[in-house]
């Protein structure tokens, strides 16, 4: 599986490199682009869910107990 992905990605690396170097922008920027958004989404998902859990835990312990 791993020898596939590897002969796939250097295909595709070959192929992008061939390519006349605004083209190569064009494509890189439509991958990359999209897939910068995808990951800040995520870690901005990830990061509000974990500071609310971080909030309600601290809110339970700041409750004073009679």
């Amino acid at each position: 599986m791993l020898d596939k992905l590897s002969a796939w990605w250097d295909a595709v690396e070959l192929w992008v490199v061939e390519l006349w170097f605004p083209l190569q922008f064009l494509v890189v920027m439509a991958v990359v682009v999209p897939v910068c958004l995808v990951v800040a989404w995520g870690v901005d998902r990830g990061v509000a869910r974990l500071s609310a859990r971080l909030r309600r835990v601290r809110r339970r312990r700041d409750v004073p107990r009679a």
